[in-house]
C-alpha cells in the first residue's frame, strides 16, 4: 500500500508541474492566479503524500494510511476543483472547500499519528 502513496504523490507532482506550465503560458491573469494555487497546494501535497507512504513503509502504523488517503482524497477534491474553475470558469459548487477540509483533516490525522507513533 505504501507504494501506492508514493506512485499518487508521483502523479500529482506531475500533474502539478503541468498546471503550472499551463498557467504561465496559455491562461488569463485570473485563471492563471487558480490554476497557480492549485498546482502549489498539489504539489505540497504530492510531497507530503510522498512522505507519508514512506514514513508507512517503516513504521507500518494504519493512522499513517489514513492520512495519506485524505491527502489524496483532499488533493483530488481541492486541485481538481481550482483546475476545473480555472480552465473551465465554471464552479462545480462545494467540491474545493471540501478537498480543502480533507486535507486539513489529513494533516491532523497525520501529526496524530506522529505523536502516537512508538518510539524506537
Amino acid at each position: 500500500m505504501s507504494r501506492i502513496w508514493i506512485a499518487l504523490g508521483a502523479v500529482f507532482g506531475l500533474v502539478s508541474v503541468a498546471m503550472a506550465a499551463v498557467a504561465s503560458h496559455g491562461l488569463a491573469p485570473d485563471r492563471a492566479a487558480l490554476a497557480t494555487t492549485g498546482a502549489s497546494i498539489g504539489a505540497w501535497h504530492a510531497l507530503a503524500l510522498i512522505g507519508a507512504g514512506l514514513l508507512a513503509e517503516r513504521r507500518r502504523g494504519r493512522m499513517v494510511h489514513v492520512a495519506a488517503a485524505l491527502f489524496a482524497a483532499g488533493t483530488l477534491l481541492f486541485c481538481g476543483g481550482v483546475f476545473v474553475r480555472a480552465l473551465t470558469e465554471h464552479s462545480i459548487g462545494l467540491v474545493t472547500p471540501v478537498g480543502g477540509t480533507v486535507l486539513m483533516v489529513g494533516w491532523g490525522v497525520f501529526g496524530v499519528a506522529a505523536l502516537l507513533a512508538p518510539q524506537r
